[in-house]
């Protein structure tokens, strides 16, 4: 009998050791109404399985008890769940760490966004993207092109290319900027093809322009109107797709077509023709080496030149504007009335604002749109002649320009113009009937024939020199005088 009663009692420990056996847990959790503590049951026994059911049944139901008591025991897959579910009255950072550290790669990536310190955010988008994590694999892939660092972010958009159109594209622009075209051109073909709007619009760049050296000939016919000849470069993709996109806005400007200006299609010339520098000779603006186009300026017939490059301050240089991939079109159109004299009407710098306002003041007045008080000449009162005489304006108004040397301005437009703010200002009639008169007025004129003198001089190149002074002697017959009247009648 005792032999009975002791197998009796083995038997219900036996089957109370298999009831709560982690497989029969998980088994009886599939039919229970409430699985969850038959899988945290589990879970407390070590099986993995249960774990990562309880916490994909919390996160369904957006419970979160169980998720806490999983991380409470610094559990970072319940730990990255519950902070999917914090709302705003939560703070998850320390969820979102605890996840990170225990190499959740979809924490990793939140963890390393939620810091703007470089070191940090790369350390953590590597840590994510070496897990396989493609969204962190593109957001890494990012930082480094952010960084000027291709050679690092390739590899990253090579693994997901073939997945993102996004990634097809940056990856096609990489093959192509590192001189792999075809491969280059059938990611972007790959991404266009996925609806990517951008590699679509470089394709099309691609179709309507070549890239060719300076040496070829240029066939531009200028028709006979034109006061200024403007011509377009670019030597890259990048700037030469930012000059078709100028080029086509000029064309489709219905404000500026009663003006003698001529833009020519860019021309795209082959890689490095001419270098560039964002604080060219110490000037905190972009300017570029224009000596190597001089041969294509001559053939062409160009009289003033607008050059594109990745990085720098817009400006105007004798016949020259420099402009970067990140300058809009209202920048080129402002860029544009530098062309023909106009002067900003923002606070200049107190460098600049002595040269345009004490300038004025003490000789003659080239800004068709500005009058400044000081020393008394007839400058003044003939360009308040000018103003009365071309269109009909509301009045005469304090311009910001020389604020900065506690000097007065005066415009003639109550209205913030394009020449004080190019984004949002408007162009009055007035301006447009100066601009046109300052074009037909060819002393007023700064062709690019100026800028290679000055170039060739500054470089000890006298013949090449001389040469573009005299082209430049020829474009300007006639200077104006101290009244500010030019000498000779056109």
């Amino acid at each position: 009998m005792r032999g009975l009663l002791l197998a009796i009692v083995a038997f219900f420990l036996v089957c109370a050791d298999t009831t709560f056996a982690p497989h029969v847990l998980l088994h009886n959790a599939q039919s229970a109404a409430q699985p969850s503590p038959l899988l945290w049951r589990a879970t407390q026994q070590g099986s993995e399985e249960a774990r990562a059911a309880l916490i994909r049944l919390s996160r369904g139901e957006k419970k979160r008890y169980w998720l806490m008591r999983l991380a409470q025991n610094d559990d970072p897959q319940a730990a990255w769940a519950l902070y999917e579910l914090s709302g705003p009255d939560d703070d998850p950072r320390q969820l979102m760490r605890l996840a990170a550290m225990g190499n959740v790669p979809e924490a990793q990536l939140s963890y390393a966004m939620s810091e703007d310190d470089p070191a940090f955010r790369e350390k953590w988008l590597k840590r994510a993207a070496s897990q396989g994590l493609a969204d962190a694999q593109a957001a890494l892939a990012d930082w480094y092109l952010l960084y000027d660092k291709p050679e690092k972010a390739r590899p990253l958009l090579a693994l997901i290319a073939d997945n993102d159109n996004q990634s097809a594209y940056k990856f096609g622009r990489l093959l192509w900027d590192a001189g792999e075209k075809e491969a280059g051109r059938e990611y972007l073909a790959k991404a266009a093809e996925q609806g990517n709007a951008t590699a679509q619009g470089v394709l099309d760049v691609l179709k309507r322009y070549t890239q060719q050296p300076v040496t070829r000939s240029f066939d531009n016919r200028w028709p006979s109107e034109c006061r200024q000849r403007i011509q377009m470069f670019a030597d890259s993709l990048s700037t030469i797709q930012h000059a078709d996109k100028l080029y086509r806005a000029f064309n489709d400007d219905p404000r500026l077509a009663s003006l003698p200006l001529c833009l020519a299609k860019p021309l795209w010339l082959t890689s490095d023709t001419f270098t560039c520098d964002e604080n060219w000779q110490q000037s905190q603006r972009l300017g570029c080496d224009i000596r190597p186009l001089a041969p294509a300026i001559e053939r062409d017939g160009a009289s003033h030149v607008v050059l594109l490059a990745q990085q720098g301050k817009a400006n105007i240089d004798n016949g020259v504007m420099f402009l970067d991939i990140g300058d809009t079109y209202s920048v080129f159109v402002h860029e544009l009335a530098h062309f023909a004299g106009f002067a900003d009407e923002y606070p200049l710098s107190k460098g600049a604002a002595k040269k345009v306002c004490q300038t004025a003041t003490q000789s003659v007045n080239e800004s068709p749109n500005l009058v400044f008080d000081g020393r008394l000449t007839y400058a003044p009162m003939s360009v308040l002649e000018r103003w009365l005489k071309l269109a009909p304006h509301d009045g005469i108004w304090p311009a910001k320009t020389c604020d900065g040397i506690k000097g007065n301005a005066y415009k003639p437009s109550s209205a913030i113009t394009f020449m004080e703010h190019h984004d949002t200002g408007v162009i009055p009639p007035l301006y447009l009937a100066l601009w046109k008169q300052q074009l037909e007025d060819k002393t007023r004129q700064r062709p690019v024939s100026m800028n290679l003198f000055q170039a060739f001089h500054h470089h000890g190149q006298t013949a090449q020199a001389g040469i573009w002074l005299e082209r430049y002697q020829q474009a300007v017959a006639a200077m104006p005088d101290a009244t500010g009247t030019p000498s000779a009648t056109h």
